[in-house]
């Protein structure tokens, strides 16, 4: 009985903690050029597009590139600018409190299509650090 009892609180220890990194986590969306409110009080301006370098998805690729982007991040008066990469190396960047994925860049490249700058959209993940 003792170990059902166990059991039952660690089954509903994990459950809990995985609803608290559930919250922890937002996805955002914002046109290049543009800017968008998140939760926190935070604003993030899809500030320009450095590099896009994905592999056409129309074809096939040795590696699958790199989308590098620039977004402005501004909270409580104070902004960074920071730099975000679809093949993430090493840590995402942190700012006030919280961390920045670019999660994904839309349109995905093609090989017959020139993609007009103005018109991507990145998704960007922002996790709230501990």
């Amino acid at each position: 009985m003792r170990l059902l009892i166990a059991n039952l609180l660690l089954v509903l220890a994990f459950a809990g903690s995985s609803q608290v990194s559930a919250r922890r986590t937002q996805d955002v969306t914002v046109k290049i050029n543009t800017e968008t409110a998140a939760k926190g009080g935070l604003k993030i301006r899809f500030a320009s597009l450095v590099e896009d370098s994905r592999c056409p998805t129309d074809t096939n690729c040795v590696w699958a590139g790199n989308a590098k982007i620039t977004v402005r991040v501004t909270r409580n008066g104070r902004s960074k600018l920071l730099t975000l990469n679809t093949m993430e190396r090493g840590a995402a960047p942190v700012f006030a409190g919280y961390r920045f994925k670019l999660a994904g860049l839309t349109p995905e490249p093609r090989s017959n299509i020139r993609i007009n700058r103005n018109g991507y959209e990145a998704t960007i993940e922002i996790t709230k650090v501990k």
